[in-house]
């Protein structure tokens, strides 16, 4: 054979080399990176789930309004509906917020008050401490959830302008699951 013909021969085979590598390169995808875990999956993102569901809620064994707990976006966060007696209403937003170890809630109502609380589940009750002003003056606030059974849950407010040497109570609430 001549070298005349084997150099195209030879370049025909280059470029249809090169070509397969060039398209195995763009079809081929990289592979697949193995799953993240579930976000919210933790057990601390499940401490709170007692509070779920549909209560009437009453002070003192009178009506004192109905409250809606509902798990939403992808599990991680409870959103709280409150419709009082008297006609308030409000909602809060309930999340463990895994950055500072804490549960986290931002209640926010129909009268334009805003509560921030950061706390834990601890001891078989999960309680919640913020701080707001109230007429001028600090004042901490403080609300535990008692899980009384699978369909009762106390939920005890309590508020203190002294650094919390003394607390008073604003809210001493049954909650009673519907049925």
């Amino acid at each position: 054979m001549s070298r005349q013909f084997l150099k195209p021969v030879f370049l025909a085979l280059m470029t249809i080399a090169f070509l397969q590598v060039a398209l195995a390169q763009t079809s081929t995808s990289p592979a697949p990176a193995s799953k993240p875990a579930k976000p919210c999956s933790m057990a601390e993102h499940r401490q709170f789930d007692f509070w779920l569901g549909d209560w009437d809620v009453t002070v003192a064994g009178q009506p004192a309004g109905t409250n809606s707990i509902q798990l939403i976006l992808g599990d991680c966060v409870l959103l709280e509906n409150w419709t009082g007696a008297k006609g308030g209403s409000g909602k809060s937003f309930n999340l463990f917020n895994a950055a500072r170890g804490k549960w986290q809630q931002t209640w926010v109502d129909n009268s334009g008050n805003v509560l921030e609380l950061f706390g834990e589940f601890k001891n078989g009750v999960m309680q919640l401490i913020g701080e707001t002003n109230v007429r001028g003056q600090k004042t901490l606030q403080r609300i535990t959830w008692h899980p009384l059974d699978k369909n009762k849950v106390r939920q005890h407010w309590e508020q203190s302008q002294d650094e919390g040497k003394t607390w008073n109570t604003a809210f001493d609430g049954l909650y009673t699951r519907k049925k």
